[in-house]
């Protein structure tokens, strides 16, 4: 669900409360949007809107969801991924092959690091996802999505010994509530009667993944975000050949239909190079726990196709909901006063 090494002239120091950064650095390193030479200032201005790039994050992630579920049974996990991953790999690609070889010292110089970053965030996360949705119902990890943001501030402590603040905490709470009263419909009884199962396990350890990733970003070279996004997508596609090999011999062969192919199309756009980009530069602006309360945003997204794309009526349970994640986001991502 990247930024840079903590110290450097131009990114974060820490990923708490009060995120340091040096702004002519920050100005010189854009991500999707930003490009290092004269931004167009439309593009500048959102490239510097974290709260609007992690929205947009969570949308796409939203969506993400939706069709893993749907393309569960028809398109192998695995091979989801890595066709996700090498698609938007090679879209990018033209675009920043200039930049990505001018960064390649600095790549190099943290390649280990990198390639964990991209076997985590990119290669196990979204294969254990899309397993993960083969196993379980959607109201199932809505929940334990839910633990992202505890799951995120965990890492934050062990690797680089950050504490939540009782602000993070409080928006933390919040917002996780308003999720549940949205899961439960209102009836919070109901949640004592949800079961867990084999794909549940395996969506939480994706999510411990991604957490583990979220705050490896902090860690970056100091290099453009395209850059970074270049070499994690094409790395981390690339760590699942393996696996590939093997499912492509234990498992029926993806039909090549129409519906199999948009499914395609929509991963590698949408959840994969727009997404990722909105992120890792979110996380850059305001660091890892004041931005991991909008994974909470993720499910509010979720209900909100189901009223678009699957006719369902909003209740006011949904209104009560959103209100509480919208007020959890809200305090959670507030810079602490000096």
């Amino acid at each position: 669900m990247s930024v840079i090494t903590a110290g450097q002239a131009d990114g974060p120091q820490t990923i708490g409360p009060e995120p340091r950064r040096t702004h002519r650095g920050l100005n010189r390193r854009m991500s999707a949007a930003d490009p290092t030479t004269s931004p167009a200032p439309a593009r500048a201005w959102i490239a510097n809107q974290p709260y609007l790039l992690l929205s947009i994050t969570a949308l796409c992630w939203a969506g993400n969801a939706i069709v893993g579920r749907s393309a569960a049974g028809h398109i192998p996990p695995v091979t989801l991924s890595f066709l996700r991953w090498g698609l938007a790999f090679l879209l990018i690609l033209p675009f920043t092959w200039k930049q990505f070889r001018q960064d390649w010292p600095a790549i190099r110089a943290r390649l280990p690091l990198m390639v964990v970053m991209s076997i985590a965030g990119i290669g196990a996360f979204n294969t254990l996802q899309y397993w993960a949705l083969e196993y379980t119902e959607a109201l199932n990890t809505l929940v334990l999505q839910s633990s992202g943001p505890l799951i995120v501030a965990v890492w934050s402590f062990v690797l680089l010994r950050v504490h939540l603040t009782v602000a993070q905490a409080l928006g933390i709470l919040l917002s996780f509530g308003g999720v549940l009263i949205i899961i439960s419909q209102g009836e919070l009884g109901m949640l004592s009667r949800i079961t867990f199962n084999k794909g549940d396990l395996i969506f939480l350890i994706a999510m411990a993944v991604f957490g583990l990733y979220s705050v490896l970003t902090l860690k970056r070279p100091p290099i453009h975000g395209l850059s970074f996004v270049t070499f994690t997508f094409g790395c981390g596609a690339a760590s699942l050949i393996p696996l590939l090999i093997w499912e492509l011999h234990a498992r029926p062969l993806m039909a090549l239909d129409t519906k199999n192919l948009l499914s395609l199309l929509y991963v590698a756009v949408f959840p994969s190079t727009i997404a990722y980009l909105c992120f890792n530069r979110g996380v850059l602006l305001i660091g890892a726990n004041r931005a991991a309360p909008f994974l909470h945003v993720v499910p509010v997204f979720g209900s909100v196709m189901a009223f678009i794309f699957l006719g369902e009526r909003p209740q006011l349970f949904h209104l009560v909901g959103f209100a509480l994640v919208l007020a959890g986001v809200f305090v959670a991502s507030r810079k602490q006063a000096a």
